[in-house]
């Protein structure tokens, strides 16, 4: 692949851009039967197309996946001709931005007309011009280490922006200025630090000076799209890296203003923990308990990270300074509970995932009761009734939060959770705890009582599921003989 980039400035490394070239050679080939078959048919119709962006990075990164972006002078609907007649599938929700998409074999194809995009000072979405250049579109990438291209089928080598000698460097830079680029599209100061979460590279100091200093610019783009970066952000390899980016650009004030808060003012008379490096903490304990990938729903988990992220949120408003000199947070997990609600929704998060995360930040600490064992066998059913289908990860949540440094302290905690683990997979060996249900079902009930349906039949239904929970399974009879003997006290 020759290389058009004329800059005569030395590499970083040639051995290391040497071998870049190989790894992309080496992906290059293995998608190429797809990519110079379809690039063979934008020729015949007179226009040109090149790999471009993510792909080539990921390609000279040695890790293209089947998810490919390309780039063309022909216009959307001249996209279409083209591959409507070749693809398995095509699909046009991007096409009001230049962008069709389309399914052959096993990749997943995005092809995008040369274009500019720009925002005005209040707009949430971008204004789309298309170019006529390679060039003109590339300039207008958001970092140089997405601005190179291959034109296929020839395979010639795109990179006016130095992105080659950034990528070996692992360095993130703006083709332009930074400001340029942030003021055309403010969304690209999230993806600075996604990028740097997601392939552990560094940011150029312009482009953190940038961030910094035009951080409030990112109030006009949609929460939706902030949210997604942001899970792109903490599903990474290094999520800490892009979060503790995001706190000290001030962008973390504005997308998750809670993060911050929690790097509470130390007080020489009042000692606690650092609530804030603890948090980044049990992220990275919650993801090294994560499932492999190649397991059944391994990989990375957005609820358990999100949990992680947010548990002790509520802190900051329940702090209190004890007279002993001690500091305490009594209810920070119910305050945090609402708190994670309320940050969630404004972010238009699914509601299931909003009860689902705020879930488990509230019963994070509930194993805190637990002791050295002293729950009865009606605690632990009631533990695993509260979490429901989040029981896997609240243990995983759980187990996180214990960054003590104190190992003494830290073995007698996992002893302890090990113990409550055992317990409650005896209990739910005997008694299917998973499912817990009253030994009566609601026709029973009214059956029993002779009561039609109504609130009475309901309260009936709770009764006796406290029974179960309190006493575990019980046989017909005496199921029969206790709902008798509590419809007889309800007079």
């Amino acid at each position: 692949m020759p290389n058009a980039n004329n800059d005569s400035h030395t590499p970083p490394s040639t051995t290391e851009l040497s071998q870049a070239q190989r790894r992309a050679v080496s992906e290059l080939l293995r998608v190429s039967p797809v990519a110079d078959d379809l690039a063979r048919r934008f020729k015949e119709a007179g226009f040109t197309l090149a790999l471009v962006g993510g792909s080539v990075r990921d390609a000279l990164l040695g890790r293209l996946g089947n998810d490919l972006d390309f780039t063309t002078d022909a216009r959307p609907q001249d996209v279409l001709k083209i591959v409507r007649p070749w693809a398995d599938a095509v699909w046009e929700v991007g096409i009001a931005f230049g962008t069709v998409g389309c399914r052959k074999s096993d990749f997943d194809i995005e092809v995008t007309t040369y274009r500019s995009e720009a925002y005005d000072r209040t707009s949430r979405k971008p204004e789309v011009s298309y170019g006529d250049s390679i060039e003109e579109d590339l300039v207008r990438r958001d970092f140089t280490v997405n601005a190179m291209a291959v034109v296929l089928p020839e395979k010639e080598f795109i990179d006016p922006h130095n992105g080659l000698e950034d990528l070996a460097a692992r360095v993130l830079r703006t083709p332009g200025t930074p400001e340029e680029s942030f003021s055309d599209d403010p969304l690209r100061m999230m993806r600075a630090a996604r990028f740097a979460a997601q392939l552990d590279f560094e940011v150029a100091p312009e482009v953190v000076a940038a961030m910094t200093g035009m951080a409030d610019r990112l109030e006009i783009v949609s929460a939706e799209r902030v949210r997604d970066e942001l899970n792109k952000l903490i599903l990474s390899s290094h999520p800490r890296k892009g979060l503790t980016l995001l706190t000290e650009t001030g962008l973390a004030a504005l997308v998750l203003p809670e993060l911050p808060a929690l790097r509470l003012e130390r007080d020489e008379h009042h000692r606690h923990k650092d609530v804030y490096d603890h948090t980044l903490i049990v992220l990275e304990q919650a993801m090294a308990l994560e499932a492999p990938r190649d397991q059944p729903g391994g990989g990375p988990d957005l609820v358990l990270r999100l949990a992680a992220l947010l548990h002790d949120i509520g802190k900051p408003k329940t702090r209190r300074f004890e007279k002993d000199g001690r500091v305490s947070f009594h209810h920070h997990e119910m305050v945090g509970a609402k708190m994670t609600k309320a940050r969630m929704t404004k972010l238009k998060y699914s509601n299931d995932l909003v009860k689902d995360v705020s879930k488990l930040v509230e019963l994070h600490l509930r194993f805190h009761g637990y002791g050295t064992g002293e729950w009865t066998d009606s605690a632990v059913r009631r533990y695993v009734r509260d979490a429901g289908p989040l029981l896997d990860r609240l243990h995983k949540l759980t187990r996180s939060d214990c960054t003590t440094r104190n190992k003494r302290k830290a073995n007698a905690l996992s002893r302890a959770y090990d113990g409550l683990e055992e317990r409650i997979a005896r209990l739910q060996e005997q008694e299917e705890l998973d499912s817990i249900r009253p030994d009566l079902d609601g026709n029973e009930i009214m059956e029993i009582l002779g009561v039609g349906p109504g609130p009475q039949i309901g309260k009936a239904y709770k009764h006796m599921l406290e029974m179960r929970l309190e006493h575990g399974p019980m046989e017909r009879e005496a199921a029969v003989a206790a709902l008798k003997e509590w419809w007889a006290e309800q007079g």
